[in-house]
This record gives structure tokens, sequence and C-alpha cells, in this order.
């Protein structure tokens, strides 16, 4: 045998090992439970300062609402109404809000077995969302399109760690503006049958998508069952616009479900501290919420939070940061409070590549995601650069730390094996474990097992290629979309849909608006 023969064969082991990982029987689950209580920053009383702070807001200050039925609904509410700000009386949000918002809800996909339960215990994952770029180690960085977004939705139905097949995983930008939503949420019904989110960027492409989902799900059940759920984001600070109310009220309506969301870079929407971006966050939202509760009282509704720091020095905003954290810790209290499903979270970073920043940043955004009790979790998968980009290996990356919060939040088995003292005792000192009964019995499942990283000695790596993490995470896309299958659907849905959407497209010309 020559020499240059031992790399081949190694490398052969490699590929088979990396198979292996891939194909290793996974405990798929629609949502994680979590076991452990929610980790706290503030006392009663911190809480119910910040609380206090955000009915001062709402009742001194007000908030700015771009639309000519938020401000007749609210001020038949007992709002006070001038021109677009309406200021509410204290507690007058909240009292709306407590009153009919459901506390946990399902969101119902095309496949059952992936329904997933939004609030209470539940954690559901999600990939990152609205980005124009995309990059891969292949091509670089460039622009989305419907390929790219595709190719995400089905990365995102073939992991065991996401729950969800989220919103606009990218923007396809080679479709027309006013016609791309058709194409974005085909994909997410065709391509996947994990639950999805639908297109909020005009009113219409709301309707649209509730069109598309009942045609899917059928009528009766669109009405009793909430299928859809979608981001509506304030403009920060204080502002709700007529787009976003407008796709909020069309999605309540049907009893749909939306996340209402502030979308914050502290220091620059809000005050540059903690507790003044947390007060103010609530009230953003507590307006929000409450209008679509005057709109379709018992709709779903989900309190969002998106906040971030930012540098002083550059105005650019910064992720994995502390205050962010005390942030969301802080709100998914509040929310707890008031009753309803929370969002946040993620696995959010301003690296411009899957590096080392970009790991400790996702990781210091990512574990306070969990430890907060955050019911819903946006940009789970794939956000590089603030979110401009979405990464094929970063998503891969993200994945596989979503595997591993899976494993954490089940949190210490206490059962008769996992207290493993007969095992002790059999044992006995100074004989290690490696071979006994218990050790066997367990091996395959002890331990998460990472598909991405390498943990075998330095000659052994350097013998299959020196890979990085994310020339690893490379070879991993390929190979799963390689073996994407799509899920079954039924042929004449799938035709009427497309006939329906294929109509729709040629009633109307083309616009970039």
């Amino acid at each position: 045998m020559s020499d240059d023969a031992i790399p081949r064969r190694r490398a052969g082991g490699r590929a088979a090992r990396q198979a292996a990982r891939l194909h290793q029987v996974q405990e798929a689950v629609p949502y994680i439970t979590r076991t452990m209580r929610p980790f706290e920053v503030l006392s009663e009383d911190g809480l119910e300062l910040i609380e206090r702070n955000a009915d001062t807001i709402l009742e001194r200050v007000g908030v700015v609402f771009r639309d000519a039925d938020a401000l007749e609904r609210l001020r038949a509410a007992g709002c006070e109404v001038e021109g677009e700000l309406v200021r509410f009386p204290r507690g007058l949000a909240r009292s709306i809000v407590q009153a009919s918002a459901p506390r946990e809800f399902v969101q119902h996909a095309r496949n059952p077995a992936r329904s997933v339960r939004i609030g209470g215990e539940a954690t559901v994952l999600a990939p990152a969302y609205g980005s124009p770029f995309v990059r891969d180690l292949d091509r670089g960085r460039r622009y989305g399109t419907i390929e790219d977004f595709r190719n995400f939705v089905k990365l995102a139905y073939l992991s065991p760690w996401l729950h969800h097949s989220g919103g606009t995983v990218c923007e396809p930008v080679d479709l027309p503006v006013n016609k791309r939503h058709y194409e974005m949420v085909y994909a997410h019904l065709r391509y996947s049958d994990k639950p999805f989110m639908g297109s909020v960027t005009h009113p219409l492409r709301a309707a649209d998508t509730v069109e598309m989902a009942r045609i899917v799900f059928g009528p009766d059940e669109l009405e009793r069952k909430t299928v859809v759920m979608s981001l509506i984001n304030a403009n920060s600070p204080l502002v709700w616009d007529a787009t976003m109310l407008g796709a909020a009220r069309v999605y309540a309506e049907a009893n749909q479900a939306v996340i209402m969301t502030p979308f914050i870079l502290a220091g620059a929407m809000s005050p540059a501290t903690v507790a003044g971006t947390a007060a103010q966050t609530l009230a953003e939202a507590l307006a929000g919420m409450a209008y679509v509760q005057l709109v379709r009282p018992g709709a779903p509704v989900v309190f969002g939070s998106f906040a971030s720091s930012m540098s002083m020095q550059s105005g650019a905003p910064t992720f994995g940061t502390p205050e962010p954290a005390l942030v969301l810790y802080t709100l998914a209290a509040c929310a707890r409070r008031l009753g309803v499903p929370f969002r946040s979270g993620g696995a959010l970073t301003a690296s411009k590549i899957p590096d080392a920043q970009a790991a400790y940043e996702s990781a210091n955004t990512l574990q306070p995601t969990l430890l907060a009790g955050v019911n819903f979790v946006l940009h789970a998968a794939g956000w590089l650069e603030g979110g401009l980009t979405m990464g094929y290996e970063k998503f891969v990356m993200d994945v596989d730390q979503c595997g591993m919060l899976h494993a954490f939040a089940r949190g210490v088995d206490l059962s008769e094996n996992g207290q493993a003292l007969e095992a002790i005792i059999e044992n006995g000192p100074g004989q290690h474990f490696l071979g006994s009964a218990h050790t066997l019995a367990n091996f395959e499942t002890a331990f998460y097992r990472s598909t991405i990283a390498d943990n075998n000695s330095v000659e052994q790596w350097e013998a299959e290629g020196a890979l990085d993490a994310a020339q690893r995470a490379n070879a991993i896309w390929k190979r799963m979309l390689a073996e994407y299958e799509p899920p079954p659907m039924d042929e004449a849905v799938d035709e009427e849909l497309r006939e329906w959407i294929e109509r729709k497209k040629a009633s109307f010309p083309d616009a970039n608006e």
C-alpha cells in the first residue's frame, strides 16, 4: 500500500462518521418543553416598577397609530385620541389584553404531528428572518433568490431541532416585490409540513396568505384553528404604522396569530438603559396587543421583543452583549405576569462570517433565550451581519446548538437509571465505568453528539483535511439538500393552490414596491 492511500482511507472514515452523525436516531419533538423554572433578574418590586413606568408612558406620552380603524377602535375603548396620537388611561391597555388574549395556543401544522404550542412551558425554535443577502463558502455574499429561500425552507424542514418553518427566511430579490410573497408562502406550504409565518408587507399580501392557507387547510379548519403566525413590528419609538396594523388586522379577523414586536436598538430607538428600554418595549407591545384584541377578542397574540445594544461610537448594532440579555429576562417575566406568550431571542451576531465572534455572540443570545423561558424564538438559525445575511454554514452550526438546547431543557434525569446508584455500588472504587453494564446500556444516548464539532486528535484532524467548523458545515448542508425529499401533499390541493397563485399573479402587473 502506498503512503498516499492512508489519508484517503481516513478521509473515507471521516465521511462515514459524518454520515452516521447526520443519520443518527434523533428524538424529533414538535417543540421543547422546559423542565426548569425561568431565570429571574428582577424582584417583584422591580417588575412592578417597569409595569408602572410603561403605564406612565402610555398615559402621558402616548403611542402614534397611523391607521384610521385603529384610532376609531381605541377611541371607542376609552383612549384619548388627538390626531394620530393615542393616550391610554392607566391600566386600560393591560385590562384589554388580559380580558381576552389567550395565555397559550396551538399553531397547527399541515402535518398534525408537527403542530406547536405557543406559550406556557413550550419553546418553539424558528429560523432567522428578513435577510436580503445570503452567504456560503462557495459563492460568498450575494442577494438572496427564490432558490435560496426554498433551500432554507428545506433545511429547516429536515432539521429535528427546528420546530417551525419561519417566514421570510431570506428575501428572494429575483422576484417582483409585489408578487414574491406568493412563492414564499407556497414554499413553506409545499416544501415543509411544519408551521409557518405569513406575509406582512401589505394588508393585501396578508389576505393572500390567509387565502392560501384556506386552500390547504380548508375554510372550516381555518376558522377554528390557528395555522398562520406573523411578525408585526412597531416603528420604535412609540409608533405603529398603517402597513403593519393593516396586516395585523387581516390576521386577527381571520383568527390567526400575530407577534406584536417593538424593534429597538437601545440608545437610538429607546433610552440607553435596560430599565428604560424594557418599559418602552412593554408600553409599545401593550398598545399593539390591545388593538388586536379590539379587532377580535380572543385572537391569538404574542408579546414580542427585539432589543439590541449599539456601539455608541459608530451607531452600529451589537449583539451578544449583557444588556439585551437583561432586557430579555425582564420582558419574559413581564409577559408571564401579563399572561400572554413571549417572543424574543435567537442566535444573533454582528459577525459577517461564521467565525469565533459569530459563535460567542450567538451563544450569548441563545442561552438567555432558553433560560428566560421564551416561547417563540425567531432567528434561531442562520443569522449573520446583524440580520442582513442568512448564512448556509451558520444555519447548520446554529441548528447544532439548537440540538444542545433540547438536551439542556430536559433537565436532570432523576429516574433510577438517571441516578445510576446501583452502577456506582457495583463498580466500586478505582474502576472505570467504560465497560459497566450501565454505561453499555446508555452510551448511545448519554450525551449530545454534535454534528459539527471535531473531537479527534490533532493528527487525525490533519489527516482528514484540517477542516474548520464552517467547512464541515458546508458539507453537511449540501448533503442535506441532496437527500431532501418533500413531504407528501394531496395533488389536487397542490394543483388548486398553484392555479390560484398563477391566476392572482396574472391579474396585476409586476412592481418593485
